[in-house]
């Protein structure tokens, strides 16, 4: 089956999924703010239902309800991306024609977990997939979850055979993409899975980040793919290290505890995750509230500068925009705010 273009670039969160307080079940209404919300502070997509968001947790059923519920929410302004990871080629074919029904805009693809397979099987079950969905394809090479790596090789022959557009690389192995780039070409998009080395990822032929740390602060994560783009390296830089202490606070724990817990403390959706995890540590969430406080005087700073420049886009009576052209990185983040911009509870 073709494989539809789609260009994947820039901070792209991989959202929370929120299960209400009261009886654990799916909140899309929170999911969808979520989205929305990431979509009007710059990120370049979203993906729904991957390890961050639980996915394993879930049913076929709440996995098509989230996926609905992220697309009604941000509708055509940026990809929805549907994590399809399953421990059999069946479940996971199934999960991807489901996605396409209910408008994902691409699919997100990791090895089946705890099986094993071969690189023979791990190419096999893609190409399976890829036969269920006219989606562009993102590779999920996560060792750390699923217990196998796909070999270079084993990418190259995925991506020329039409059966990946991109990847997103959870190895944190910096010297990968410019093999993958000797192997593939500059068509494949090649995505970190990792926020620490980010910005690294970007130095060595990245193209942007599906992250955990954008779901807090999505703007400010924009922001810094936006100054690499702009060849602003020193601003680059100054953003990923105020973000360095979150990225590294967000995996002291089993993603995505930290970040639920840190969701929790922003009021953005109920912090508990489903069992066998377990809520963040008080040591944890105390830690969290501490890096937020001042990174979210940033973050909402940026937000609303983002929105009055989407205003002076707007165009005028005579067709003309208002305003001419402003890229995100060109914001200064302010070193002090007033404390009532803080979204804490």
């Amino acid at each position: 089956m073709r494989r539809q273009f789609m260009t994947f670039r820039g901070s792209i969160p991989a959202l929370v999924t929120p299960f209400r307080a009261g009886d654990g079940e799916l909140d899309e209404v929170a999911l969808g703010r979520l989205a929305e919300r990431a979509a009007d502070r710059a990120s370049s997509g979203v993906v729904v239902c991957g390890s961050t968001g639980e996915a394993a947790a879930m049913t076929l059923d709440e996995q098509g309800r989230a996926i609905h519920a992220v697309k009604e929410a941000v509708g055509n302004r940026i990809p929805v991306i549907a994590g399809i990871t399953a421990p059999c080629t069946q479940a996971a074919v199934a999960m991807a024609a489901a996605a396409e029904r209910v408008g994902a805009s691409a699919l997100l693809c990791a090895a089946p977990p705890y099986v094993k397979p071969s690189q023979a099987g791990m190419h096999a079950h893609l190409r399976a997939v890829s036969s269920a969905s006219g989606l562009p394809i993102i590779l999920y090479d996560v060792p750390s979850r699923v217990g196998v790596r796909f070999d270079d090789e084993v990418i190259a022959k995925l991506h020329n055979d039409g059966i990946i557009v991109a990847i997103k690389d959870a190895t944190a192995d910096l010297a990968r993409p410019a093999r993958l780039r000797r192997l593939c070409g500059a068509d494949l998009q090649q995505l970190s899975g990792d926020d620490a080395t980010a910005l690294a990822h970007l130095a060595m032929g990245g193209s942007g980040c599906i992250s955990v740390t954008a779901n807090l602060v999505p703007a400010l994560c924009a922001a810094v793919h936006e100054a690499w783009l702009e060849n602003d390296r020193e601003r680059a830089a100054e953003l990923q290290d105020w973000l360095s202490p979150l990225h590294h606070a967000l995996f002291t724990e089993t993603n995505p505890v930290p970040v639920k817990g840190a969701m929790g403390l922003l009021g953005l959706c109920d912090w508990t995750p489903r069992l066998p995890l377990l809520r963040v540590s008080d040591e944890g969430l105390a830690q969290l509230d501490v890096l937020l406080r001042e990174l979210m005087l940033m973050e909402n700073s940026l937000a609303r500068s983002l929105v009055h420049q989407a205003h002076q886009a707007m165009p005028d009576a005579n067709g003309r925009s208002m305003a001419g052209r402003h890229g995100i990185s060109m914001v200064k983040m302010p070193r002090s705010a007033a404390m009532d911009d803080i979204y804490f509870r």
